[in-house]
């Protein structure tokens, strides 16, 4: 789905801009360009960033071979 119109970023580029370490909308901006445009898509942003980051801040935890 496309997040920002302006810059053609969609939540797939958003998700791996946090896998690649993106922490909140100035990182998320300069390496994709969102919400530097007309600025409508930073809420939307903001929130799949924050949901990604919380994923990738709380690992799965590994199992042991019995």
């Amino acid at each position: 789905m496309y997040v920002c119109l302006c810059h053609g970023v969609t939540d797939r580029r958003i998700r791996e801009a946090a896998a690649a370490g993106a922490r909140d909308l100035a990182d998320l901006s300069a390496m994709t360009g969102c919400a530097t445009g007309c600025g409508s898509c930073a809420q939307l942003a903001t929130q799949l960033l924050a949901e990604h980051r919380a994923v990738l801040d709380f690992p799965l935890p590994l199992l042991q071979a019995a």
